[in-house]
């Protein structure tokens, strides 16, 4: 059951587009995952290796969380700049601007 809701997630996190962000409690929201935004983690970190765009996903503050799941502690503000998205001190800056909110976005 729960690669079901990785699987979920996945879909999801593919559709962030290119140069934005979400959060995974807007992933988990739009989901009405039951484990809430700890499963959204879960599935990032079991994300390596799947075509599927992790760096994008941050917390709630816009700040990298999930960073040092990157397999290098700047590999994922390398990705989001390689996007055009300015990171300082482990926070995306202009976060407000940049964040895709999926329950706007996407119809379930």
């Amino acid at each position: 059951m729960q690669r079901d809701y990785f699987n979920d997630v996945y879909d999801v996190v593919r559709q962030v587009p290119l140069g934005r962000v979400t959060t995974y409690g807007a992933i988990a929201r739009y989901l009405s995952l039951r484990a809430g935004a700890r499963m959204v983690g879960w599935a990032m970190n079991s994300s390596h290796g799947l075509d599927v765009p992790a760096h994008r996903v941050v917390n709630r503050l816009g700040v990298l969380s999930g960073k040092n799941f990157f397999g290098h502690p700047t590999a994922m503000q390398e990705l989001l700049e390689a996007e055009g998205i300015t990171v300082n001190d482990d926070r995306v800056v202009a976060f407000d601007r940049l964040y895709w909110d999926p329950s706007e976005e996407l119809t379930v």
